[in-house]
C-alpha cells in the first residue's frame, strides 16, 4: 500500500513524502540527488526494497510537489540534511536505514556525521567524500582530494549549455539527453524508459519548469573528515564502474575515509537507475540493511 503526506519543515515550507511497505518493517529513507524529485527513485526499485522495509521517498524543497521558494527563502545545502531528519520525525521514526544518491549521498554523509543516533545504516551512491583525507592508491600513493577526477567532459559541456524555455516535449528531450550522459556507456540506454519516468515526474510536479535552487544553494561547511573517520554507523558504498559524475576512484575513497565502510560494485552502473540495475542494487542494499 502507498501512503502520501505533506511534512511541514519550517513556516512556509512543506515537503511531499510517500511511504510503501508494512509499517512494522524496518524503515528505509531514500534521499535523491540535486534538483530531483523523490520519484526519480524508480517504482520498480522502491517495490523491491519495500518487500523488506517501510520505504519512504520524498521531494526535496524546490522539487516535485514540495515548496518552491528558494528566491524568497534561500538556504544552504546542509539544510537539506535537516529536512531529511524532519521527514523521519513526521513519520514517527526514531532510527532508519538511509540510502542517498548523488547529492543525496552527500546528505547521507551529513546524517552519518551529525545524526548517527537516527541511523541504522547508510548506503551511498554516486557521491564524493566529505573528507580532506587523501586517497591512497593500490601502490600506496597518496593523492590529495582536489586532484581526484571530476565529472566527465561530456557532462561538463552539457551543464554549460545556456538555459532555454522549452515546451513539454522539448523539456523531456533535454532531460533524456541528460540521463543519457549520466548513465554511462556500459549498459544499453533505453530512451523511452527514461522519457516515461520524466513524464511521470512532470505530472507529479504539475509543471515542467526545470529547477535551479540546489545549484545556487550555499555549499560551504560540508566537510566532516573527523566525524566520518570515527563513525559507528554501518556504511555501504556502491561502486559504479561507468560513473561519470564521481568517477573512480571516488567510491573507493569514500570506503577509505568512512570507518568500517564496505564497497559493493554494480556491474555496468553509471549515475542513473535504469531497470538493469534495480535487482542487483536492491540485493546489495537489502544485504547491507539485514546485517547492519
Amino acid at each position: 500500500m502507498t501512503r502520501e503526506r505533506y511534512v511541514d519543515v519550517e513556516p512556509g515550507v512543506r515537503l511531499w513524502a510517500e511511504e510503501r511497505g508494512a509499517v512494522d518493517r524496518p524503515p528505509l529513507l531514500l534521499v535523491m540527488g540535486a534538483l530531483a524529485s523523490g520519484l526519480a527513485w524508480p517504482d520498480e526499485l522502491v517495490a523491491l526494497l519495500a518487500e523488506r522495509h517501510r520505504v519512504i521517498r520524498y521531494d526535496h524543497r524546490d522539487t516535485g510537489r514540495s515548496t518552491w521558494a528558494f528566491d524568497e527563502n534561500p538556504y544552504p545545502i546542509s539544510r537539506l540534511a535537516e529536512d531529511a531528519v524532519a521527514v523521519l520525525d513526521a513519520f514517527g521514526i526514531d532510527r532508519a536505514h538511509v540510502v542517498g544518491m548523488s547529492l543525496g549521498g552527500l546528505l547521507a554523509q551529513l546524517l552519518v556525521a551529525d545524526h548517527p543516533d537516527r541511523l541504522l545504516s547508510a548506503t551511498l551512491i554516486g557521491a564524493t567524500a566529505l573528507s580532506t583525507t587523501p586517497y591512497v592508491g593500490s601502490d600506496g600513493t597518496r593523492v590529495p582530494v582536489e586532484e581526484l577526477p571530476g565529472p566527465s567532459k561530456r557532462l561538463l559541456e552539457f551543464w554549460a549549455l545556456p538555459p532555454e524555455d522549452r515546451d513539454l516535449e522539448g523539456e523531456l528531450d533535454d532531460r533524456v539527453a541528460h540521463w543519457r550522459a549520466l548513465a554511462g556507456d556500459a549498459l544499453p540506454f533505453d530512451a523511452d524508459w527514461f522519457r516515461e519516468q520524466e513524464r511521470a515526474i512532470v505530472a507529479h510536479t504539475g509543471h515542467h519548469a526545470p529547477g535551479s535552487a540546489h545549484a545556487l544553494a550555499d555549499p560551504s561547511g560540508l566537510l566532516r573528515t573527523d566525524e566520518l573517520a570515527a563513525t559507528g554507523v554501518p556504511v555501504l558504498v556502491i561502486s559504479a564502474p561507468a560513473e561519470p559524475v564521481a568517477p573512480a576512484p571516488h567510491a573507493e575513497h569514500l570506503a577509505q575515509v568512512i570507518r568500517g565502510a564496505r564497497l559493493a560494485e554494480i556491474p555496468g552502473m553509471g549515475h542513473a537507475l535504469p531497470p538493469e540495475v534495480h535487482a542487483p542494487l536492491a540485493k546489495e542494499i537489502l544485504r547491507h540493511t539485514a546485517t547492519a
